[in-house]
């Protein structure tokens, strides 16, 4: 059945529908997550894996020397005793680090959150107040003592007046406990933007006294993803109508005389305007942080543990560091001691030191390489997820598979390349799993839709008519399955007959075996010819080839392409006869009738056999046309209306004839290969002209010219003959120049 021209929404519909829907079903989950309507765990853990592994591939692996750590280690509590040493050794520690070491900032990774009661002042007093409560010598040497034994105070008079930074945690249990720095802001500093900033319910903080004199302090809450591993920290946290910064921020202000911090919105009018930050405003100017919708920044890690100098508190308490190690660096005081439960799962390692996460972010913020994950991350992964999934949905499956994996592959190379461009170039962190999942997806869906449902297609229908058509149009009709069937139908085709010459005699000199083996490579080659110009095999007869175009597959250019076949077969039968020749077998000649017309085609036969053919005059035209190309010796003829379709091509007219069984004339045509021959075309139509005119001389003239140029042409041999014939016969007037020809 012929193929519609055009391809209606519901025939669109009825074939693609269900992978639409399904691509449209796996597109709005994956844009449901990535708008965070849910959470798909799956695509969380590959956004997880893509992000651990970028930061693994692009971090500097170089040491950071501003930054020291001091680390609790088990050297210091093998030499020191247990943690918790007591705070006259603490305030030995803070005074030796800024008289003796002259460090910048003293950042503390941990909480004191109970007084020292380990130098027994706590029972001298209870002495004081009970069985010595009236020995004056007793109170007098305990007034003495007590601001010795006082070591929570000692370790408070240390802080003071050092740019110290303690440490706090926010939690959401029932009660508070110590207490915590003012807020660097109130909440409504963030007005209506919408930030959506981490807030608790209550804190643990350090001692009042010990609060009071360091004055600055910042809580080291970090974020811990659903894998538990910490990949980011929110730089400002919100506690009831305060804002309140993290201890790598309040370390960074410390640096800088106690910087202001305001936040820092995009403006829409300026291109160069940062996305969303924090603005730290030191003696240098605006230093600008930023951080995500939630006013966390991404850790930007170093390297392995180890990126930072450490050194043992035990060693820098017996003065066994080198001289001016610690000058004028950020000195932060942790602990690696696998017993205290500071150790963190992140991206560069399953066991990292807690401190060492807040050093990285110190080092990012000095070297302003904060990652971060802008506002506008999940609208771009979206919009990147609908454009990217709606053009594998709809544009995707009408590519071959081959075409179809290609762009895939450059999709993903795309989306890869722009992930790596924004991550280490721009300092963002888009997630890109959903965008990527929903490519694999649809991909798969295409092909797997295309192999179980199209390949069925492609099967039934290469069952149907793969010995008839070649496999491009088999591919072709697979895609429309409606539109064709083998039912009987009325259509203007092409039909080409082929037959060898001589045969008969051929076939005299080869044994059976040889026979049989020339013609399958005749049969082969020449059936190849007309597969490749879209032709439709009908059958052999013997040594005899039929084809015609134009079904099942609709052709427009049927014509064209059943002539182009026969100069192909034309050109096929050259090499092939060098073949044939070298194993010692006769040339082969053939002959090619070609007639454009009305005929039937479709399934035609018996309940026995059938076969997809063709009947009706104009086939039995082209069967006459084949048995005249032995009468004109010329080994393609064509009809008049085969001719009309391809102007494009080059003939050369030989006769007007009546064939048998059919009453009225046609002219017939012979195709030329190239255009080389114009001059012997323009001389041999003006001697037809002077034929048909009866101007014998003028014919005769050119004729012989003609034949001496070209004396292997049998054509003008025989229209000499003709003429000749002809001289001295008085013809009717209503002569009609028609040659009849009675035989197949």
């Amino acid at each position: 059945m012929k193929r519609a021209p055009r391809e209606s929404f519901a025939h669109t519909l009825k074939r693609s529908g269900l992978r639409w829907l399904l691509g449209l079903a796996i597109l709005a989950a994956l844009a449901g997550h990535a708008l965070a309507r849910y959470d798909l765990r799956f695509v969380d853990t590959l956004d997880a894996l893509i992000y651990d592994t970028k930061v693994r591939l692009f971090m500097p692996r170089t040491t950071d020397s501003r930054i020291a750590i001091l680390d609790i280690d088990e050297k210091s509590l093998a030499e020191l005793g247990r943690w918790p040493w007591d705070r006259a050794r603490m305030a030995e520690l803070v005074n030796a680090l800024f008289a003796r070491e002259r460090i910048a900032v003293l950042g503390f990774d941990m909480v004191f959150a109970e007084p020292d009661a380990s130098s027994g002042l706590a029972v001298l007093d209870e002495l004081a107040r009970g069985a010595l409560a009236n020995n004056a010598a007793y109170r007098d040497a305990l007034a003495r003592l007590a601001p010795h034994l006082d070591y929570d105070q000692r370790f408070a008079d240390a802080l003071a007046g050092h740019p110290v930074v303690l440490g706090y945690y926010f939690s959401n249990q029932d009660v508070s406990s110590g207490a915590i720095p003012a807020p660097l802001m109130n909440a409504s500093a963030f007005g209506t933007h919408p930030f959506t900033l981490f807030d608790w319910t209550s804190y643990g903080g350090n001692l009042p006294a010990l609060q009071k004199a360091a004055r600055r302090a910042g809580y080291f809450n970090p974020v811990i993803d659903f894998d538990g591993a910490v990949r980011r920290v929110p730089l400002v946290t919100e506690y009831r109508d305060g804002i309140y910064g993290a201890l790598s921020l309040e370390v960074i202000r410390a640096l800088f005389n106690d910087a202001a911090v305001t936040p820092l919105f995009d403006d829409p009018t300026d291109p160069a305007a940062p996305l969303a930050g924090l603005a730290l405003t030191t003696p240098r100017g605006i230093r600008v942080i930023p951080v995500d919708a939630n006013g966390a920044a991404l850790v930007p890690y170093r390297g392995a543990a180890g990126s930072f100098p450490y050194y043992s508190i035990a060693d820098v308490l017996a003065h066994r560091i080198p001289p001016n190690a610690l000058a004028g660096k950020v000195v932060l005081i942790g602990t690696t001691a696998p017993g205290l439960m500071d150790q963190r799962t992140t991206p560069v390692g399953e066991v990292y030191p807690g401190v060492e996460v807040n050093a990285n972010l110190v080092s990012g913020m000095l070297d302003g390489a904060i990652r971060f994950q802008p506002p506008f991350a999940a609208t771009l992964q979206t919009i990147a997820l609908v454009f990217a999934g709606l053009a594998m949905i709809f544009l995707w499956p009408w590519h071959t598979p081959a075409r179809a994996t290609l762009a895939t592959a450059l999709l993903l190379g795309a989306i890869v390349a722009a992930d790596v461009f924004v991550f280490a170039r721009l300092d963002w962190s888009i997630p890109a799993a959903s965008l990527l999942l929903a490519v694999l997806a649809l991909y798969v869906l295409n092909m797997s839709y295309g192999y179980f449902v199209e390949a069925r297609a492609k099967r039934y229908f290469a069952a149907l008519f793969g010995q008839y058509v070649p496999p491009e149009l088999v591919e072709e009709m697979s895609r429309h399955p409606e539109d064709y069937s083998m039912t009987g139908r009325r259509a203007e085709l092409t039909v080409l007959f082929c037959d060898v010459l001589g045969f008969t005699a051929i076939a005299e000199t080869l044994e059976p075996e040889a026979l049989a083996r020339l013609m399958n490579e005749y049969l082969g080659t020449m059936t190849e010819v007309i597969r490749a110009h879209r032709g439709t095999l009908d059958k052999y007869m013997g040594d005899a080839i039929m084809g015609f175009w134009g079904a099942p597959v609709d052709d427009p250019e049927h014509a064209r392409h059943a002539v182009a076949a026969a100069l192909g077969m034309r050109a096929a039968l050259v090499d092939l006869n060098r073949t044939l020749t070298s194993r010692g077998w006769p040339t082969l000649w053939i002959g090619i009738g070609i007639n454009t017309g009305p005929m039937t085609v479709g399934d035609m036969g018996s309940t026995v056999r059938k076969a997809y053919t063709v009947m009706g005059d104009a086939v039995n035209v082209a069967a006459r046309l084949e048995g005249l190309t032995r009468r004109f010796d010329i080994d393609i003829i064509v009809g008049e209306a085969t001719r009309e379709q391809a102007p494009d091509v080059l003939f050369r007219e030989l006769d007007r004839v009546r064939v048998k069984g059919r009453n009225a004339p046609i002219a017939v045509f012979e195709p030329q290969s190239s255009n080389r021959n114009a001059d012997e075309l323009a001389r041999w139509h003006a001697a037809l002209s002077h034929y048909r005119a009866r101007a014998w001389d003028e014919a005769q003239a050119l004729l012989d010219v003609l034949a001496a140029q070209y004396p292997e042409r049998q054509l003008y041999a025989l229209y000499r003959k003709r003429i000749d014939a002809l001289r001295g016969v008085e013809l009717p007037e209503d002569w009609d120049c028609v040659s009849a020809f009675d035989t197949k």
